[in-house]
C-alpha cells in the first residue's frame, strides 16, 4: 500500500484517478471471464484507495468467482466496515455464508438486506437455500448419533451442493467415509482440507482415523496426539487415542499367549478385543483369524469354521482364513466344503501349493463316496489279518438270509443287502493287493464287484476255517 504521508498534494489527487482507472480495466477483464487478471487490477485499485468500499467489493466478487470465498468474505465485510449502507457487499457476504454452509451469516446478511431495501428479491435463492441447509443439517446430525453413516454421506452430498466450500461438511463426510471403510475417498478429502489449512485439527483426526480403520495404529495413535495438541479438548481424538491403545496392547497381547502356546488365554483376549469397535473390518478379520487358528490349536474346529466364515463376510479375499477354513473343512471330513473353499483360493491365487491341496481334497471327496469297508466289518484301518476275520466270522452270521427267513421281506431285503456288503469288505480286506488298491483310494473295478457272490464267499470261509472236506451245517 501506498504511503500517503509523503505525498505531494498534487500526488494525492492523482491517485483516485489512478484508481479508478485500474478498477475499469479489472472490469474490462472480469466481463471477459479473466479473473486472474481482474484480481490482480482490483488489488492494484485497493492499494492506491484503500478506503473504497467499491473496489473490495468488486474483488469480492471476483474471488466468488475463483471460488474462494473466504478472501470474497473478509472483502466484502471490508466493503461494509466503509460503507455500512453497502447492499451488494451483503449479498455478497450471504452468497459466501452460503457456500461456506455458515447458515447464522446468511440468515444475517439476508435479513440486513431486507432491512436497507424492503422490496429486494437478491437474496432469495439463499434464504431459501438457507432453510433447506438448516434441514439437511438437522438430518445429518440425527443419522450421525443413530450410526446411519451411509445416509450420512448422502445428505451431506446435497448439503455440499448448497455449501461446496464447507470443511466441516467435508470432513464430516470423510469421518463417515471412514467408518464405512472408504478409507481411500475420505483420505483424499483430510490430505485436501490439510493442504488448505495444515493446522486442521478434524483433517488431522480424519487422516488419524483412516490409518486406525486399515490397521495401522500407531501412525493413528500420532496423528490423534496431533490433533489433541492443536485442539486439547478434542474429544473424537481423546476417544480414538484411548481406543487406539487398547487395540494395539490386545492385540500384542493375544499374539504373545499365543506364540507362548497360551491358547486358552489368547481366546479370550482375542474375543474381548473384537468387542472394541464392531466397525473396524480390517482389525476385526485379523483378530478373528488369529481366534479361528486358536480354536483349531484347541480341538474346536466347528469354532474355527464359524471363524473363518465371519471373516470372509468382511473380506472376501482374506485367502489365509479360506485356506484355513478349507483345512478344517477336511479335518471335519466335509469334504464337499474343503474342494469349494480350496478352488475359491486357487482363483484368488493361483500357486503349486493351493493346486496340491486342491487335488489331495477333491481324491479325499471321492474316497468318502466309497463304502467304508473297514466301517461296514467295524474294524480299523490298522486292523491284522486275524482281526478282519474274526470280524467277517461275526458279522456273516449276523446278517446271513437264513438266520432271518422269518422276517418281513423288508426285513429280508434290508439283512441280504448288509450280507451282501460284509461279504465286499471281506473280499476287499481279505486280500493284500485290493486292500493296498483300497487304501490308497484306488477304485476296485465294478466288474470284479459286480461279479461278487456273498454266499459263494461265506461257504468259502467256513469251509476253509473247518477243513476243506468237512461238511458242516449253521444253526441260526
Amino acid at each position: 500500500m501506498l504511503n500517503k504521508l509523503y505525498m505531494s498534494s498534487e500526488e494525492f489527487t492523482f491517485l483516485p484517478r489512478i484508481a479508478e482507472e485500474k478498477k475499469k480495466l479489472g472490469n474490462d477483464q472480469y466481463k471477459a471471464q479473466n479473473y486472474q487478471n481482474a484480481l490482480k487490477l482490483y488489488t492494484d485499485a485497493i492499494s492506491l484507495c484503500p478506503d473504497s468500499a467499491a473496489y473490495y467489493g468488486n474483488r469480492a466478487a471476483c474471488y466468488m468467482m475463483l471460488l474462494n470465498y473466504n478472501s470474497a468474505l473478509t472483502d466484502a465485510r471490508n466493503a461494509i466496515r466503509i460503507d455500512p449502507s453497502f447492499e451488494k457487499a451483503y449479498v455478497r457476504v450471504a452468497k459466501c455464508c452460503l457456500a461456506l454452509g455458515d447458515i447464522i451469516g446468511t440468515e444475517q446478511a439476508v435479513k440486513t438486506v431486507a432491512e436497507l431495501n424492503a422490496q429486494s428479491t437478491a437474496l432469495s435463492a439463499e434464504q431459501r437455500a438457507a432453510q433447506k441447509l438448516r434441514l439437511l443439517e438437522t438430518t445429518v446430525q440425527t443419522n450421525y448419533d443413530s450410526k446411519s453413516y451411509r445416509n450420512v454421506v448422502y445428505y451431506l452430498d446435497g448439503a455440499l451442493k448448497i455449501a461446496p466450500a464447507s470443511i466441516r461438511y467435508r470432513l464430516l463426510k470423510a469421518e463417515c467415509l471412514a467408518y464405512l471403510g472408504r478409507c481411500d475417498e475420505a483420505l483424499d478429502i483430510a490430505v485436501g482440507v490439510m493442504k488448505l489449512d495444515s493446522t486442521s485439527a478434524d483433517a488431522i483426526y480424519v487422516r488419524g482415523l483412516c490409518l486406525y480403520y486399515t490397521d495401522n495404529l500407531e501412525k493413528g495413535i500420532l496423528h490423534f496426539e496431533r490433533a489433541l495438541t492443536l485442539d486439547p479438548d478434542h474429544h473424537k481424538s481423546k476417544q480414538m487415542r484411548s481406543k487406539c491403545k487398547q487395540l494395539k496392547e490386545m492385540k500384542e497381547n493375544g499374539n504373545m499367549l499365543f506364540k507362548s502356546g497360551r491358547y486358552r488365554e489368547a481366546h479370550v483376549i482375542y474375543t474381548d478385543a473384537l468387542k472394541i469397535d464392531e466397525q473396524n473390518k480390517d482389525i476385526n478379520s485379523k483378530l478373528l483369524y488369529n481366534r479361528a487358528l486358536v480354536n483349531t490349536r484347541i480341538g474346536a474346529l466347528r469354532e474355527a469354521v464359524a471363524d473363518c466364515s465371519r471373516v470372509l463376510e468382511l473380506n472376501a479375499q482374506y485367502l489365509k482364513a479360506l485356506l484355513l477354513r478349507a483345512r478344517c473343512h477336511n479335518d471335519l471330513e466335509k469334504f464337499e466344503e474343503a474342494v469349494a473353499d480350496y478352488e475359491t483360493a486357487l482363483n484368488l491365487e493361483k500357486t503349486t501349493e493351493i493346486k496340491r491341496l486342491l487335488r489331495d481334497a477333491k481324491f479325499a471327496l471321492k474316497k468318502s463316496k466309497r463304502k467304508d469297508y473297514y466301517k461296514i466289518l467295524g474294524v480299523g484301518r490298522n486292523s491284522s489279518e486275524d482281526e478282519i476275520k474274526k470280524a467277517y466270522r461275526k458279522k456273516a452270521l449276523v446278517h446271513h438270509p437264513d438266520r432271518h427267513a422269518n422276517s418281513s421281506a423288508e426285513e429280508r431285503k434290508e439283512e441280504e443287502l448288509k450280507f451282501k456288503e460284509v461279504g465286499e469288505a471281506y473280499a476287499i480286506l481279505s486280500d493284500a493287493r485290493k486292500k493296498a488298491r483300497y487304501d490308497s483310494g484306488q477304485d476296485i473295478e465294478e466288474q470284479e464287484q459286480a461279479d461278487f457272490d456273498p454266499n459263494q464267499m461265506f461257504r468259502s470261509f467256513f469251509q476253509y476255517q473247518n477243513g476243506r472236506n468237512a461238511s458242516f451245517n449253521f444253526e441260526f
